[in-house]
């Protein structure tokens, strides 16, 4: 956990993760970099601890969280298959094209 914030106790660590997953399925707009950002900042976490928990390279988080790539299918549903979620195809609206 991040060293700037005081430790918590597992049930407000999961209540932080459970907050932060529905965070971001109640934002589809936000763009992969902005979701992995919220994810981290919710659950308090450094980039590196991020890495670590995913199993992505230190170096792919980075570029991941400042929108120089948007990493391929794999490593983003290793980023969030850390909490549960996976990225999906749905159908766009009808509205959006």
């Amino acid at each position: 956990m991040d060293k700037r914030f005081n430790t918590l106790s597992i049930p407000e660590q999961l209540a932080l993760r459970k907050q932060a997953v529905e965070d971001v399925l109640a934002h589809p707009e936000w763009s992969l970099a902005q979701s992995v950002r919220h994810l981290k900042k919710t659950m308090r976490l450094t980039t590196a601890e991020m890495a670590k928990l995913s199993g992505v390279s230190y170096r792919t988080m980075q570029d991941i969280e400042q929108e120089r790539s948007e990493g391929t299918v794999q490593t983003m549903n290793r980023v969030f298959g850390m909490l549960g979620l996976k990225l999906g195809v749905t159908r766009a609206d009808s509205s959006e094209e």
